[in-house]
């Protein structure tokens, strides 16, 4: 018992003794550490959207009509648009499409509908986006009309010609005067583009659309990183006057690649009028000649 007693006041010393000890030992802080350098969600997706185009593949256009299944209410199902502010993307070369959905991922498209296409484009793999590139790159584009009426302005340099003349003018042959190629150069004739460099399908494009786009390049402003092909088109739109702008888009509207076909009752009105000379008859079958009887034999 007295030894119980004795250990418990030693070990009572003992914890006073370590008491004191913590009591006056000197705490020093560790250093502060530097703050975590963190990257939102969205600035991530902006960092890696278009880069990440870099390791894709060609595109699968059966797996991309899969995923475009999303885009028919504004485009179409085959990417010729169904309402009059959405852009037909039929026909557009597959990696033109491809950088466009990754621009608007990376939120480094921002004018017109940009923020109703950031959601669909936000759930799209790079890989996606070349998928859906093929698809609508395998699409046949239609066409609008251009519109024709003459204009009536004498203060305007074009003053009696048709609305879409001086696009056409433009489209064509360009204004060397104010350093302004032809359109048809990087564009095609029919306005098919070109895949090689990406430049995209115009032909057949709503002519609002257009001009919202030309407007864009002429005032030199976008949000785009990457300004290199912004930059050509800014150098082209920008001594276009609003006219000027509005016709080129009617033009460009009309433009479709293959001829116009007319059926039968279309082509005999146009007879009746006089517009066409008629048809060339069938020529006359020609008979051979029955063969002469040869001669008899001399005696």
């Amino acid at each position: 018992m007295r030894n119980a007693r004795v250990y418990g006041i030693a070990g009572l010393a003992i914890l006073a003794v370590a008491a004191v000890a913590v009591a006056q030992t000197t705490v020093n802080p560790l250093p502060e550490a530097a703050p975590a350098e963190t990257i939102s969600i969205d600035a991530a997706a902006a960092t890696d959207a278009v880069a990440a185009l870099a390791k894709t593949q060609w595109g699968d256009a059966q797996k991309g009509g899969t995923l475009a299944g999303a885009c028919a209410a504004c485009h179409g199902l085959d990417g010729n648009a169904m309402q009059q502010d959405a852009p037909r993307i039929a026909g557009m070369p597959e990696r033109y499409v491809a950088k466009q959905l990754a621009l608007f991922k990376a939120n480094h498209r921002t004018t017109g509908l940009a923020s109703l296409m950031k959601p669909y484009a936000d759930v799209l793999s790079a890989q996606d986006m070349r998928d859906v590139g093929a698809h609508y790159a395998a699409q046949r584009s239609g066409a609008g009309v251009a519109i024709d009426t003459v204009i009536n302005d004498p203060a305007s340099p074009y003053n009696g010609q048709k609305f879409y003349q001086p696009g056409q003018d433009l489209y064509r042959v360009g204004d060397a005067s104010r350093g302004i190629p032809a359109c048809f150069a990087c564009h095609g004739p029919s306005g098919s583009g070109n895949p090689g460099p990406s430049y995209p399908h115009v032909g057949g494009q709503e002519a609002g659309y257009l001009a919202r786009r030309l407007e864009e390049y002429r005032a030199g402003v976008t949000s785009q990183p990457d300004r290199h092909q912004f930059d050509q088109m800014a150098l082209v739109a920008k001594s276009l006057t609003d006219l000027e702008i509005q016709s080129l888009a009617s033009y460009i509207q009309g433009l479709h690649a293959t001829a116009d076909q007319a059926d039968a009752k279309q082509v005999a009105a146009v007879e009746a009028a006089g517009g066409l000379p008629p048809a060339p008859t069938a020529p006359t079958a020609i008979v051979p000649a029955p063969a002469a009887e040869s001669a008899p034999p001399a005696r």
